[in-house]
């Protein structure tokens, strides 16, 4: 990655950080040195954190943050380069574990815990507000009129959550990308930390959100569907619609930890597992076990979170295919709706925080989408369903019990 130049003509040269397990006793070692840490950040230190990642970068690399003068996160270090200003949002810098959430506001105790300084730390804005303005020099280049200003931005999930239209607490949605998220409003920092639920302010003044995370969704039914030649995803979930009741409640299970687990698990220790699998099962019951497994999966972050009023809202790639839409309303026994534009939430809600930055109006800005189709649960399935969630959630207990994951 090329260096920007600031504003004041020196060149900040960018250091990625990773995003992998690598860190996982930097999480340790950051609660034991802030036990209050939890209420502060909302949340348990894990791996994907950027608080953890700067400690192993101080223990493996101390020349490198020794020359640390500011930390970006990936948005915010665009926005340096079209503006020359240090800036980021509550919702993504929510992510850090160096925010008070509760509070919106840089936590110098947190901060200090990593050797760093709120003066290495970039300007906090809502998502909605300016937070910066499009250098001249770039306006002219491109032909745009001079002073654009640039939005706070947000996380996200979060500008998914704006892109829908999901900013009053009870709104919610799932998220069917790489990673698997249910996401609900809420207007006060309600952090739950001894079931991984996630607590970050949301894009938006004066409101938080709890979200679930399961690390792979989508990523296991391409996974799978590579591994076991099923061609693509959509053959994989062509193939698993294929079943009829008595064969999907005589497949096996899947558990979907191909990444470990965050939410409810917290085990980054946590792996894939196809059981009970017999010479009657074939590609078909493979492929119905993986998408009923991250069903489930995502079922038990829904059960972490506090309950959503209506429907929640699809959102990702994956919100594509009705069969599974339908078999996630079922399982998660939760009426789900499908927006237009619901595939790309995120983008919709960059654009909209822009809006809103631009003088729009929340009123007229974050209006839902227009609901394309409508999942109600069917009771005649619950039965089934519940009975195989139990012996899923069994399975993962007894694994995790012997400690079977190595």
């Amino acid at each position: 990655m090329a260096p920007w130049p600031s504003t004041a003509g020196e060149v900040l040269r960018p250091a990625i950080l990773w995003n992998d397990g690598r860190s996982a006793a930097q999480c340790e070692a950051l609660m034991a040195r802030v036990p209050r840490l939890t209420a502060m950040a909302g949340n348990i230190a894990m791996p994907g954190f950027t608080a953890p990642k700067l400690l192993w970068m101080q223990e493996n690399e101390p020349d490198l943050f020794a020359r640390t003068a500011s930390v970006l996160l990936p948005k915010d270090w665009l926005r340096y380069g079209l503006s020359g200003t240090l800036a980021s949002d509550m919702s993504d810098a929510s992510g850090t574990l160096w925010l008070d959430v509760g509070a919106r506001n840089w936590s110098d105790e947190l901060l200090a815990a990593c050797g760093l300084g709120r003066h290495q730390m970039p300007g906090l804005v809502e998502g909605n507000a300016v937070a910066s303005r499009l250098k001249p020099e770039l306006a002219h280049r491109w032909g745009l009129t001079a002073d654009i200003p640039i939005a706070g931005g947000g996380g996200d999930n979060a500008a998914s959550a704006v892109g829908m239209g999901l900013v009053t607490a009870g709104q919610g949605f799932v998220s069917l990308g790489t990673s698997g998220v249910i996401f609900v409003c809420g207007d006060r920092f309600a952090p739950d930390p001894d079931r991984a639920v996630h607590a970050f302010c949301h894009a938006l003044p004066g409101r938080w959100h709890q979200m679930s995370v399961m690390l792979s969704a989508s990523s296991a039914v391409s996974w799978s569907a590579r591994s076991f030649g099923l061609g693509n995803e959509a053959s994989l979930l062509a193939a698993a619609a294929t079943l009829n009741a008595e064969a999907r409640s005589n497949a096996p299970l899947f558990l979907p930890y191909l990444s470990g687990e965050r939410s409810p698990h917290n085990d980054a220790n946590a792996q894939g597992v196809l059981f009970g699998l017999t010479h009657a099962h074939g590609p078909a019951e493979v492929a119905y076990a993986v998408v009923e497994g991250v069903s489930f999966g995502l079922r038990d972050g829904l059960d972490t979170l506090a309950k959503a009023s209506g429907d929640l809202v699809l959102v990702g790639g994956g919100a594509r295919s009705s069969w599974w839409a339908q078999l996630l309303a079922d399982i998660l026994e939760t009426p789900l709706a499908a927006c237009e534009g619901g595939e790309a939430g995120g983008a919709m809600g960059a654009a909209r925080l822009a809006w809103l930055a631009d003088g729009g109006t929340e009123a007229e800005v974050c209006r839902r989408p227009e609901v394309r189709q409508r999942f109600e649960p069917n009771p005649a399935h619950a039965a089934t369903y519940a009975a195989r969630h139990a012996r899923f959630k069994a399975l993962y207990e007894a694994l995790r019990r012997t400690d079977s994951w190595g």
